[in-house]
Formats: structure tokens, sequence, C-alpha cells
């Protein structure tokens, strides 16, 4: 990039920068930016410049790649049903491990290496994310839950005092259970509760492609149904019905924009042309 790219970007995030100031992003962070090296140092840097300029981001992070590599060599085996790990009581020690011990704490270092204040959480502290077993009626998915209910005193609190939380997908129930839930849903969830400007989605697809494999840039969310088994189809629909529910519930925007692209979150937000879909009211 010249020079003088490199300035009329920064000129182009300026009216940005203050359009969002004080507000709440919810960034879901997966797929292949949690796996390559310079991916995870440009999605680093790009969530510590946001505290920077006065956005407050929390981030809710996946992990399924960690928790299949970490139950191999272990020899534990688990079966997977409609994209869901069946998850029993040997399974879901790995995965309080894996999420809430190595993925959480490398993002958490990560993001601290380049001046931000990160700070490790899993929805059981401060019993943030309260859950409930998702009950299917063909399969019993053992320790796999559903949000019940979202406490985010502790979000506020930390952001409010300069610290980014980063957040596990694990919840409680009141007997005492923990549950492994979709990092989507409670992305989702957290957004709705803090009425957040943003839910930002980081997947391995550009975005929404309509049936030429083109980018769809914007979608409004009357035309949503419509768009289901053409447009929208496989892990695609309960992103985008995730995102629906979540701007009826209160969030202004949701995007989805593509994590193999470095730096995608500050092209997709600070300039006018973006580079993902974002899903309106």
């Amino acid at each position: 990039m010249y020079k003088s790219e490199k300035g009329q970007y920064l000129v182009e995030f300026l009216p940005y920068i203050k359009e969002f100031y004080g507000n709440t992003f919810v960034i879901k962070y997966g797929g292949s930016a949690m796996i390559n090296d310079e991916l995870k140092m440009a999605f680093s840097k790009d969530i510590a410049l946001l505290k920077l300029v006065g956005i407050n981001p929390i981030i809710v992070h996946g992990g399924g790649n960690e928790i299949g590599d970490t139950l191999k060599k272990l020899d534990i085996t688990t079966k997977f049903h409609k994209g869901l790990r069946i998850t029993d009581e040997k399974t879901m020690e790995v995965v309080v491990m894996v999420l809430a011990g190595k993925v959480n704490k490398e993002i958490v270092l990560n993001i601290n290496r380049f001046g931000g204040r990160a700070v490790g959480l899993s929805g059981v502290d401060a019993s943030i994310i309260k859950a409930k077993k998702l009950l299917l009626e063909d399969v019993d998915l053992g320790l796999v839950g559903d949000v019940e209910e979202v406490n985010p005193d502790i979000l506020v609190n930390l952001s409010k005092n300069g610290y980014i939380p980063v957040v596990s997908p694990i919840g409680f129930d009141d007997a005492g259970s923990r549950y492994n839930i979709n990092a989507d849903t409670v992305a989702s969830s957290i957004a709705q509760a803090l009425q957040a400007e943003k839910l930002i989605y980081i997947s391995d697809v550009d975005g929404v492609l309509d049936t030429e494999n083109k980018l769809i840039s914007e979608i409004k969310i009357k035309d949503i149904d419509k768009m289901i088994g053409s447009v929208l189809t496989g892990g695609m629909i309960p992103k985008v019905i995730s995102a629906k529910e979540a701007i009826e519930n209160g969030v202004k925007k949701v995007h989805i924009i593509n994590g193999k692209k470095q730096h995608a979150i500050l092209e997709e937000i600070f300039t006018d042309a973006g580079i993902g879909t974002q899903i309106v009211r």
C-alpha cells in the first residue's frame, strides 16, 4: 500500500471513530483467524486499537479445533450430531480445560502484547451465562447447553475501567452443571444483554454470498426468511438467524466478515465500502 493510500485510510477512519466512541462491540472470534499466527497477531492488534480509540470490544471465542486435537491426544472419542459435539462428563472436563484455559489465555496474552488490557473469563465467572440443557427430540447431546440468561455486570464494569473481556462459551445451571455452548449463540446473547452497537462474527468466508457467489454487502432482516434455502444454506443459516434475533432485541447492526483477511475488523467498521456483509433492521 502506498503512503497516500495509508493516509486516505486514516482520514476515512476518523468519522467512524467519532461515531462509535464509547460504544460496545461484541466480537465472536473463531475459524482460521484463531489458528494462523499472522492472523492471530493482526486480530490482537485490531482489538487493542479499538479500545485505544474509545470503543469497548468484548470477545467471545470458539475453539472447536483445539478441543478436537486435545481429545485425540487423550484418546477420547466423541461423536457429532448436526454439527454439535455430544459432550459427556469426561469430554466436558477437556472442553473447560481447553476453552477456559489454553485458548482463552492465549487470546488474552496476545491482546496484552499489543497494549490492550484483556481479562480472561468463562461464562461461569461472575455468573455471566446461566445455561440450560439443549434438548433435541432424537438424541441426548449430554452437556451441550443453550443460554437461559445473561448477567453482563462484570463485562460492563471491566469495560468501563479500561479492560477488554475475553469470554469462553461455558455456562452453568443452578444444579452446578457446566455446559458447552455454541460461541455464536453466546456472542449474540451477550450483545443483546448489553444492547451493543455491533455484533461481529469472524468466520472463514467473506460474508453472505448470493447464488452467483458474489458478496452481498447488506441484508435487511425482513428479507432473511425468504433467503433461507436459496442464498442462505448450511452453517450460514443459524448464524444469520441469530443475527436477526440480535437486531430484533436491540443490537444495532450485525457484521459477518472473513477472518482470513488481516485487519478485516478495521476495514469493515472504519471504511465506507466495508469488507463483509452487514445485517440491519
